[in-house]
């Protein structure tokens, strides 16, 4: 008999008893995270497009960008949530797209979504997947991408490791994530409006009671920071890596590459 799914925290994934320390630190991390995308799944697009201010999808154009060339690559958009990197990454031109994640409801999401879409966009294919335990061969794809999903895998080195060994000589990683702002004035700004302003309100729009906008602002502050991820993506064997930030530091793309 398989393991049950029925949720373990059904009342509140993130409570701000479990947010005072490390959420990364936390041994159930990956069954609250599961819980909480989940419980906002119905919300996720809805809040992503007000509470960046339409900003999330041209941070992914811009993920795309930077994974060329993409004529006739294969890629593999880990922690693929709804979809939208996964359908910008078709759109860019990618011979063939697995949109991978970890929490079946987002997936039912993404797959209504390319349903609804035209041609290309409806032949993606998604698969519920462990981004620290990828079933493919070495050597599978062309780019690898995670979009505001690295911080939420409960060991985040064990997955990039994960992500160099299935990607082939001369392949990318790309990792959009959010970062805090370098400049004091941004970052001041930019902290009320991530703790308590977009907190509230994306509660309300989404319903939710799990905490994942609780979740977010401190998922954030206690992650690697980009030089410490840079490190990470080095230390797994990419051979370079490059780093963008967007939208005066708000997030940072960082690319890994694999020697040819």
């Amino acid at each position: 008999m398989s393991p049950s799914r029925e949720p373990q925290h059904p009342e509140s994934s993130w409570d701000p008893a479990s947010l005072t320390g490390n959420p990364h630190e936390r041994a159930d991390k990956s069954d609250r995270v599961r819980e909480m995308f989940t419980a906002i799944a119905h919300a996720y697009d809805l809040n992503n497009r007000i509470h960046s201010f339409g900003l999330d999808q041209y941070w992914r154009r811009a993920a795309v960008r930077l994974a060329a060339p993409l004529s006739g690559a294969a890629v593999l958009d880990v922690a693929c949530g709804t979809g939208d990197l996964t359908i910008a990454f078709v759109r860019g031109g990618a011979a063939h797209v697995i949109g991978l994640d970890y929490t079946p409801a987002m997936l039912d999401h993404a797959r209504a979504k390319a349903a609804r879409g035209r041609g290309r966009i409806a032949g993606i294919q998604y698969i519920e997947g462990d981004a620290q335990q990828l079933p493919y061969p070495d050597g599978s794809f062309d780019v690898v991408s995670i979009a505001f999903g690295i911080r939420n895998v409960a060991d985040p080195q064990r997955a990039i490791r994960e992500f160099r060994r299935v990607l082939r000589p001369g392949g990318r990683l790309v990792v959009l994530e959010f970062s805090e702002p370098s400049s004091p004035v941004v970052r001041f700004f930019h902290s009320i409006y991530t703790n308590h302003i977009m907190p509230w309100t994306a509660t309300i729009l989404a319903r939710d009671k799990s905490g994942a906008y609780r979740y977010l602002p401190r998922s954030v502050q206690t992650f690697l920071d980009p030089t410490q991820l840079s490190e990470q993506l080095i230390c797994a064997g990419f051979s370079k890596v490059s780093q963008h930030p967007l939208t005066m530091g708000t997030c940072v793309i960082s690319v890994g590459f694999v020697a040819p």
